[in-house]
């Protein structure tokens, strides 16, 4: 994607405070982008913006707790007044619920909150942004999701898919969908949506069992962020390709 007539390319990545979505924002950063540093934690948040302004990043905080309807107006109304567009949005913020997930034991109350984050919270940002991506000249979409997330995989017979997880597992399926809805809604207006899988990666949700580091994790969805104008839309990607949905 190349810069854009009236300034730098301007994106936000959720949850970029630490873990993967800070990868993604440190690589944006490195080619030269403006990007916003979206978390809910103000301290981490702030160290975050410093660390990359350290390594030459223009980066600049955000303030944004997913859940929120106000935090998620407010985002857009900092970015407006900054850049008047938004030209990337990467959606990573997201839970797991915890470990123990049996469907047959299910805390009713993790589920809810796991889909609020990991699925509502990205309709609700996406469709607070979406005015300012419609700006752009190449506007994309990208959401993190999850290889456990793909139902092929997940009833494929000895296919690795991670331990059953009645609240995150799901969450990543419906997230899936969602992409492909909006990659369809939004189909002819140059708006690129898609989903990726960074792999099993090293970050604090998982206790860091993950092989992958986050530079590794990150770099579909800096891939993404960065496809020309004929890329794909309402696909779900890994490093390797294609993942079935």
């Amino acid at each position: 994607m190349a810069e854009q007539g009236n300034g730098q390319t301007v994106a936000l990545v959720t949850g970029a405070n630490k873990g993967i979505g800070y990868e993604i924002a440190a690589g944006l950063g490195a080619l030269g982008w403006s990007v916003g540093v979206g978390a809910r934690d103000a301290g981490r948040r702030e160290r975050a913006v410093e660390k990359l302004r350290a390594d030459g990043a223009d980066a600049f905080g955000v303030p944004l707790d997913v859940t929120d309807d106000a935090d998620a107006e407010a985002a857009a109304d900092l970015i407006e007044r900054r850049a008047g567009r938004l030209d990337v949005l990467v959606n990573n913020a997201g839970v797991t619920g915890g470990a123990a997930q049996m469907p047959t034991t299910a805390d009713l109350e993790v589920v809810r909150s796991v889909v609020e984050t990991n699925v509502i919270g990205v309709i609700r940002v996406t469709n607070a942004l979406l005015p300012l991506l419609r700006r752009s000249r190449a506007p994309r979409i990208v959401n993190i999701s999850s290889g456990v997330g793909s139902l092929t995989n997940q009833s494929t017979p000895g296919a690795e898919t991670g331990p059953i997880a009645v609240a995150y597992a799901p969450s990543k399926t419906f997230l899936n969908a969602v992409t492909v809805q909006y990659a369809k809604e939004l189909q002819g207006s140059g708006i690129l949506v898609n989903a990726c899988c960074p792999g099993f990666t090293a970050t604090d949700l998982n206790g860091h069992r993950g092989v992958r580091t986050p530079q590794q994790g990150a770099a579909i969805g800096i891939r993404l962020a960065t496809l020309p104008d004929d890329g794909p839309t309402g696909g779900f990607f890994n490093d390797d390709g294609v993942i079935p949905w």
